[in-house]
């Protein structure tokens, strides 16, 4: 069993410490309580420690499962719980004690027994990346510093709520498009490796000489068959290392400022940031939070650092004292003009949160048209590709047909 290390006040205020066997930093906590004292830390010992950290490590690769939802639900139940008046640590036992899923419960416990041990509800989230973003942890820290926990682990349920929404609906609509390209690659491999074979085989028989489009496809027909493997691994390479150059800093920033010059793409892109940005800024200025710590969890809410990037510029005008308005004026593909006049005049009259949480559910329905505009477009502009270079094959196979008099002379 772990051994602990423990620092208590007794009941004149002095200091006193010990060791004493418990299963858990909690168990530990409560053993020192027992004892009449005032416990000011719990601290596991090094070599227990060590040992423990394979168990702990075991739990968090079972509980990576843990479903978006469930974590949404968690955050819910939990605000409305401390709105009831339940203290922390009792609410994170019922909430443990209602989880229906073993990984959702495991999960559950290790946070009630970090916060029972005297971690913050933001520490103890924090070892949980997948299920709760540092986004939200930071959101929590601020909760739990202004004395406003309730109120924003039920804006954080929310928010989690329509970003679930937002996302889905972006990933719906690039659903039929991805099925096309998709589509349109397995018919042309198809062609390359099965159709047009065949079709050599009938025109070298008869001799004469092909159209140079038949011959550009045979050619490629035969590349593909001869080096496919080559191809393949060649493919699978590059997706790699692709994959690893956008991992690095500047990989990401130069796709990010790819995405942004992109015709209609970056319109969409610099819509949906707007429309978190100004949901979570809202959201923290109505729970009451500083508004440079609002802007500077908002900016980790954006989601594209190149467009983070004129909201740390503003939060370092905001400390020297512009307004919040003239502060976002340097990023107008971010900050159209007219968001800027809507949030200088909201200023004025003291109603920000109000005035961005509006502007974010209208920017949230302009996105969402936007959405459907690209995917018109980009429907028939694939469809067209498609019909382009699979009718182009079959048009170069068939042109020797055409002169098929001439090959059998």
């Amino acid at each position: 069993m772990p051994i602990f290390t423990y620092k208590a006040l007794d009941q004149a205020g002095k200091e006193t410490t010990g060791t004493l066997p418990a299963e858990n930093r909690a168990s530990a906590v409560n053993l020192v309580v027992q004892q009449g004292l005032y416990p000011v830390s719990a601290e596991q010992q090094q070599e227990a420690a060590a040992a423990e950290a394979p168990r702990r490590t075991g739990l968090l690769a079972r509980v990576r499962r843990v479903s978006p939802a469930s974590a949404e639900a968690f955050t819910r139940e939990l605000s409305n719980l401390l709105t009831a008046g339940v203290s922390l640590s009792r609410a994170l036992r019922i909430l443990t004690r209602e989880a229906s899923q073993e990984a959702v419960r495991k999960q559950r416990t290790a946070i009630h027994d970090d916060v029972v041990g005297g971690m913050s509800l933001a520490d103890a989230l924090a070892k949980w990346p997948r299920s709760f973003p540092p986004v939200h942890v930071a959101m929590v820290r601020a909760g739990e510093m202004g004395g406003f926990l309730d109120v924003v682990l039920g804006q954080i349920a929310d928010f989690r709520s329509r970003e679930r929404d937002l996302k889905g609906k972006v990933k719906s609509a690039m659903v039929y498009p991805t099925v096309l390209a998709v589509l349109a690659a397995v018919v042309l491999v198809f062609l390359l490796t099965y159709f047009i074979p065949r079709f050599s085989v009938v025109f070298a028989e008869f001799g004469g000489t092909l159209p140079w489009l038949t011959r550009l496809i045979i050619s490629v027909s035969e590349m593909v068959i001869k080096y496919g493997f080559i191809i393949l691994i060649v493919t699978i390479l590059t997706v790699v290392v692709v994959r690893r150059l956008l991992t690095s800093e500047s990989g990401r920033r130069a796709l990010e400022r790819a995405m942004l010059r992109l015709p209609g793409v970056g319109v969409v892109v610099a819509r949906f940031a707007l429309v978190r940005f100004c949901r979570m800024l809202g959201t923290l200025a109505g729970a009451g939070v500083p508004l440079v710590a609002a802007l500077r969890v908002a900016r980790e809410a954006i989601g594209n650092q190149t467009l983070a990037d004129a909201v740390s510029r503003a939060i370092d005008d905001v400390q020297h004292g512009k307004s919040l308005a003239r502060s976002l004026t340097g990023d107008s593909q971010l900050f159209p003009p007219s968001v800027i006049e809507m949030v200088a005049v909201a200023e004025e009259s003291g109603r920000l949160d109000r005035e961005l949480l509006r502007l974010a559910e209208a920017y949230e329905r302009e996105l969402d048209s936007r959405l459907r505009m690209l995917v018109a477009v980009v429907e028939p502009a694939l469809l067209f590709i498609m019909a382009s270079v699979v009718g182009t094959v079959v048009i170069g196979m068939l042109l020797p047909v055409f002169t098929l008099q001439e090959l059998i002379r």
